[in-house]
């Protein structure tokens, strides 16, 4: 059991329930609207985003969590009686607060990431764009179309992938960065070997992005702190090549939560700054149809973490539990719907195959108040 029962409150002794637990509990922003119309909400990371109810999340003995959803209205008698002002406070100004401009974006707004994936073997798009002049003609595309950042990879990690050598991924890779970088766009670079960063960071990667969280090399940890680069860290239970045999988990939102929490700690450790970081959830990583759905649920309670947000869903193989008569390349409608929530959910990246179809998602989304 690892999914969230959410309390109907209906008497006062519901929340004094809540109230009196004295174990952790954790705070996921719900109720969004748009924070400029309504006096009621307050701001979500800084943006125009808002949202008018907190759900309080406790974990169960045995495993799963429940949760009660208490509206801001109503949130400073609860403080009150459960003895933890200083705790909701310190959850609020995260909350609130604008997350400082990340690789020189302002995270006041929702951006999208477009993937390059340098590999014959990727998911969806593997050896379609296999030579430099592909992969960079598909970026120039995309930047055109609306992408802030080109993400690229030259090593596939779905599920089943096998690994490449670091000295293949660095060559199919680094040509890409340099052209990329030398006309002064954003590049991230995904992977997982420290290798890599390094010779990516030399031809002009403006961004790490590790699907480890840094941990999947022994060196990334202080490549990454030495490079004064920011970090994409995203959760990933166990490794490409057997991630979807089985995985488990006790409660998976607060599961990835609290790792989420543990490696920005470590990072900060290693001297990389909060303001340094962006997380990554992992949609498909290591997680079941339903662990995916908690998590596009509850995305906002990472906002918790007080650090701008990544989701990638696109094309993604849950769409196709959902539709099974949908191979990758024909998903572009629930990498949509997904999008659209992750902006409904306040996150300040999206990573996508399909650019302008989702800046146009997003631009109509965000025009016409969609909650």
């Amino acid at each position: 059991m690892d999914e969230i029962k959410r309390s109907v409150l209906r008497s006062p002794a519901d929340v004094r329930g809540f109230a009196d637990f004295e174990g952790p509990l954790y705070y996921a922003p719900t109720g969004f609207i748009d924070h400029a119309d309504d006096p009621n909400t307050l701001p979500l990371a800084g943006s125009r985003r808002g949202f008018s109810a907190l759900e309080i999340i406790r974990r169960r003995e045995g495993g799963g969590a429940e949760s009660m959803i208490l509206p801001l209205l109503a949130l400073e008698g609860w403080v009150q009686n459960s003895g933890r002002v200083d705790e909701i406070n310190a959850v609020l100004d995260r909350l609130m607060a604008k997350r400082p401009d990340y690789a020189g974006l302002d995270m006041a707004s929702c951006h999208v990431m477009g993937i390059i994936n340098v590999t014959p073997d990727s998911f969806s798009d593997g050896g379609d764009y296999n030579t430099t002049e592909q992969s960079v003609a598909r970026a120039m595309a995309m930047i055109e179309q609306g992408a802030s950042i080109i993400d690229v990879g030259g090593e596939s990690t779905r599920p089943g992938a096998d690994t490449v050598s670091e000295d293949e991924e660095i060559n199919r890779v680094v040509p890409v960065i340099r052209e990329l970088a030398s006309k002064g766009h954003i590049v991230s670079i995904d992977t997982r070997h420290a290798g890599v960063m390094e010779a990516a960071i030399e031809a002009g990667a403006a961004i790490i992005n590790d699907v480890t969280g840094l941990e999947g090399d022994e060196r990334s940890m202080e490549v990454a702190a030495a490079s004064g680069k920011p970090v994409i860290l995203m959760h990933m239970q166990g490794e490409p090549g057997t991630m979807q045999a089985d995985p488990k988990y006790d409660c998976a939102v607060l599961d990835i939560y609290d790792y989420l929490l543990d490696r920005i700690e470590s990072c900060e450790r290693a001297g990389i700054s909060r303001d340094r970081i962006c997380i990554d959830p992992g949609i498909g990583f290591g997680k079941t149809l339903s662990h995916n759905l908690e998590l596009l649920s509850r995305l906002a309670i990472f906002h918790g973490l007080g650090c701008p947000i990544l989701l990638g869903t696109s094309r993604k193989s849950f769409i196709g539990k959902i539709d099974p008569k949908a191979d990758p390349k024909q998903r572009l409608g629930g990498s949509i719907a997904s999008a659209v929530n992750g902006w409904r959910h306040g996150v300040q990246m999206i990573r996508v195959h399909d650019v302008p179809e989702t800046v146009q998602a997003i631009s109509v989304a965000s025009s016409t108040s969609i909650v």
